[in-house]
């Protein structure tokens, strides 16, 4: 995981995702509306995944 995409992550979740499949766009997109924590966490989360990779 480069540091562009935890930047991204930090500043916009959503679009740091935006490779990894419709679903996780969609998951951080909303936990992102709920909340920044919980779709910066979510996003990081996706990013450090091997199951994506």
């Amino acid at each position: 995981m480069s540091i562009w995409r935890v930047l991204l992550s930090i500043l916009f979740p959503p679009l740091a995702v935006i490779d990894k499949g419709c679903g996780s766009v969609v998951i951080v997109f909303i936990l992102t509306l709920c909340a920044w924590i919980p779709g910066v966490i979510g996003a990081l989360i996706i990013l450090n995944n091997p199951k994506y990779s």
